[in-house]
């Protein structure tokens, strides 16, 4: 990460930029094992960090030595990682930052981000040298999707960005062209409607890079997470942080594994979507037929983009295999046409159990639409990720009966 670097001594400062490169070796990176679990987990782009705050350049550069290819390992990451996610069809985003602590470093300035020599073009030498980094990553390996500029002043970013589109106007700028928030939690994400595009920034724990022992959110916090974006209209970028052999952390390949199962079952309800009239709504009790409403989970909703079909996301807790459960959907007002189903499974059989019935019911009423499901499907012995429903032809007009009041 490199700040640490900001407040260290000399000597820190020496060891870290003449003497730590040389140990760098990440014998054991296999960027297409990383492309495939992350097409696995449903992820349509990626956001490779090129340089960081300290100035470190990830791929074979023309403007310092202070890169990949001095280390140990001696190689372009940034030129394997592009062609392993380019053959899973992975759009590529390139993280950069804009300040460096190593040329400040160089010049002999304190390194601190909010001095002037910090800032472009206050310092010129960095603005030069940023420009012909900028361009190498943006036209050395093909047509670049994404590009996330990290910087502490928000008018250097307006500077930096239209150098970029001049190199490519069609280029796509997330931070400093729509809101990137970072570890912000499901509530204070979706408070309110977002207008327009944005990305939620979060990581599995605390730290963006890895941490030995860190504590890391369970997966259905992750896939719940997912879900609040995409509900109110925005993308998830999850950092995934490698150790220093190159390998994806265990507990994180974990977690991304699981959101892959989920995703192999309810892709379609988090792609192609847009949000719904209503991003959530408070959660009725299970199996009554009380219509009062218990504030403590939420469902939350996406509609399918120009299409007639929202998704409800139903918390999974406590909900067993081969059990039913009831839920009264007081967004959703269904008719005579409305259909609903479980995303990742079918309403025919219930495995050793022929005697169960796996039919899903749905009745309109006055306060919404009344659904009675069964979970029939068991992709784990204990599954407490949501569970989605496709509701196709609704309407937000109230009903009694499939006909309006």
């Amino acid at each position: 990460m490199g700040h640490n670097v900001a407040a260290a001594s000399d000597d820190y400062m020496d060891r870290y930029f003449n003497e730590l490169p040389r140990t760098f070796n990440p014998k054991r990176f296999d960027p297409e094992e990383w492309a495939i679990l992350a097409k696995l987990a449903g992820m349509k782009y990626i956001c490779f960090t090129t340089k960081h705050i300290n100035g470190f350049c990830m791929w074979d550069t023309e403007t310092t030595d202070f890169n990949i290819i001095n280390t140990g390992y001696g190689k372009d990451i940034l030129a394997e990682i592009i062609a392993a996610f380019r053959k899973y069809d992975i759009a590529i985003g390139l993280y950069f930052c804009t300040q460096d602590f190593h040329v400040m470093y160089k010049q002999g300035h304190p390194i601190c981000r909010t001095t002037p020599e910090a800032q472009m073009p206050t310092n010129k030498e960095l603005w030069e040298i940023t420009k012909k980094q900028l361009k190498e990553i943006l036209t050395n390996y093909g047509k670049i999707d994404i590009l996330f500029l990290d910087d502490w002043h928000d008018w250097n970013n307006t500077l930096v960005a239209n150098y970029c589109w001049d190199v490519d106007p069609n280029l796509v700028i997330t931070r400093g062209g729509m809101p990137t928030p970072e570890q912000k939690t499901i509530q204070v994400l979706t408070e309110k409607r977002v207008p327009g595009p944005w990305e939620a920034c979060n990581t599995f724990g605390w730290h963006w890079q890895y941490v030995p022992g860190e504590e890391y959110r369970d997966t259905t916090e992750l896939i719940n997470l997912l879900i609040a974006t995409r509900a109110n209209g925005g993308n998830l970028l999850l950092s995934v942080g490698p150790t220093a052999n190159g390998q994806i952390p265990e507990r994180q390949e974990d977690r991304l594994r699981e959101i892959g199962l989920w995703y192999l079952a309810n892709h379609e309800a988090v792609e192609k979507v847009e949000p719904w009239n209503r991003i959530n709504e408070s959660r009725t009790p299970d199996n009554s037929n009380s219509r009062m409403v218990k504030e403590i989970e939420k469902i939350w909703f996406t509609k399918a983009r120009g299409k007639n079909i929202v998704y409800a996301f139903i918390p999974g807790g406590n909900w067993a295999w081969m059990e039913r459960k009831e839920f009264l959907l007081r967004t959703i007002k269904g008719n005579e046409n409305t259909k609903v189903s479980v995303l990742g499974q079918n309403q025919k059989v219930v495995e050793y159990e022929l005697e169960t019935d796996p039919r899903i019911y749905a009745t309109p009423t006055e306060e919404g639409l009344f659904v009675s499901v069964i979970k029939s499907q068991r992709l784990t012995k204990t599954w407490d990720n949501p569970v989605v429903l496709k509701i196709e032809n609704v309407t937000d007009q109230p009903l009694i009966c499939g006909k309006k009041k």
